[in-house]
């Protein structure tokens, strides 16, 4: 099937419809994504989800992929919004098939490391910056603020429309400055992932297993141990899909109304009907069975059609030196330290908490898919999100703002 798909896009033959599009992915993202476990070390810090993103990206900064397999992608990941489907399906899943006071209790929990990371961060990194020689101002306002401004399209680029206002430079300029600062700090949380995850399997003690609350003996696992016993069903997992959509519908209709980001608001909205606990069971099964699905089959190929499209490395190559390096490090080492050890304090699993926060240091949804499938903890999604699209809003908020008062 692999050789019927390349041999198409061999001759720009392949339909630039979602057909395509899912025929490039699929193939691109399993071989990736094989090759990456299977190779000695880097599987266990990442490789999957590393060899999927980065080698697309290479690929096209290499000029060897036609035009005919990035129309098709495109069709697929930007015009029918692919990602914003898969992360739709992982909160609603992830969420309704969670423990009610495991999900609240971690929702409330994760905004205090992701507050105190943020401003530690923005302090630890321009200072780092400052002795290696940069200045300040530019050190915090076009290196430290895009690593947590929340990804590209939700953080970069009102980042730099707000910029643009300020400076009066041009926004298209603007974001081939603040691009490359995301890019690094999305790879080094990556690798940082890894990392973790490895920790949590040599420490026990440190890792809840993919739960982010401490559990004590006698809690209740509610749906979490239930799913197991469940038997498939096609038909609830299509009640799933539908689930997903409306929630992700009401997210962008109370946008509309409120001016929040909306994927912030679907999961408020999922976390409300599963705290009120008027969702059915049956449509609770289907959701999680739906987004076992999607997690285990399109985590792989959704990266390597993030890296044919969202990854651009020539942005990157032209502003590198080694002071840029050291400062984004300094800020994703010192989010995700941050949520590490503030997390004893809120009983909080070490592991779990780091991850997320690690997640505030990514590209949005992207970086979040790429974060938790490199730690094996997609279930976490809900947290993650909560801490990009929160963090992230509050970050283009008060930077744009200080960067006002400044100028």
């Amino acid at each position: 099937m692999s050789a019927v798909i390349m041999i198409t896009a061999l001759l720009e033959q392949l339909p630039v419809n979602m057909l395509g599009g899912f025929a490039v992915i699929l193939s691109l993202g399993w071989l990736l994504g094989t090759i990456g476990a299977s190779i000695p070390i880097v599987k266990n810090f990442g490789g999957p989800a590393i060899f999927s993103l980065l080698v697309p990206s290479i690929l096209v900064f290499f000029n060897l992929i036609n035009q005919n397999v990035l129309k098709s992608a495109d069709i697929l990941m930007k015009q029918a919004n692919f990602l914003y489907f898969y992360i739709a399906c992982l909160v609603c899943g992830s969420i309704l098939g969670m423990n009610r006071r495991i999900l609240v209790q971690g929702l409330m929990r994760m905004i205090i490391p992701m507050m105190a990371g943020m401003i530690l961060a923005l302090g630890v990194g321009t200072l780092v910056g400052v002795l290696l020689g940069l200045k300040w101002d530019h050190t915090l306002f076009y290196i430290v603020t895009p690593i947590l401004a929340g990804g590209i399209g939700e953080g970069i680029l009102p980042l730099s429309l707000g910029y643009s206002a300020i400076t009066g430079v041009d926004s298209g300029q603007l974001v081939a400055q603040l691009i490359p600062a995301t890019i690094i700090g999305n790879f080094f949380a990556i690798m940082c992932s890894g990392v973790l995850n490895r920790l949590g399997e040599k420490k026990p003690h440190l890792s809840g297993q993919g739960q982010l609350i401490k559990l004590s003996k006698g809690d209740d696992l509610g749906d979490a141990l239930k799913e197991e016993t469940v038997p498939l069903d096609l038909k609830k997992m299509g009640a799933g899909v539908l689930t997903a959509c409306t929630l992700f519908i009401t997210g962008s209709l109370l946008q509309a109304l409120t001016g929040f980001p909306g994927p912030v608001l679907m999961i408020i909205a999922a976390a409300f009907l599963k705290y009120i606990n008027v969702v059915p069971v049956e449509i609770q099964t289907g959701a999680k069975q739906l987004y076992k699905f999607i997690s285990g089959n399109f985590t792989f190929p959704l990266m390597a059609g993030l890296g044919l499209l969202y990854i651009p490395l020539k942005d990157v190559v032209g502003i590198l030196n080694w002071q840029y390096f050291i400062v984004v490090i300094s800020v994703v080492f010192t989010v995700i330290s941050t949520g590490f050890f503030v997390a004893r304090f809120l009983n909080m699993n070490p592991v779990e908490a780091a991850i997320v926060s690690a997640c505030q240091s990514g590209m949005g949804g992207t970086g979040d898919v790429a974060i938790l499938s490199t730690a094996s903890r997609m279930n976490l999604m809900p947290f993650a999100q909560v801490a990009t699209r929160l963090g992230g809003a509050i970050t283009v908020i008060v930077m744009t703002a200080i960067l006002r008062m400044i100028f």
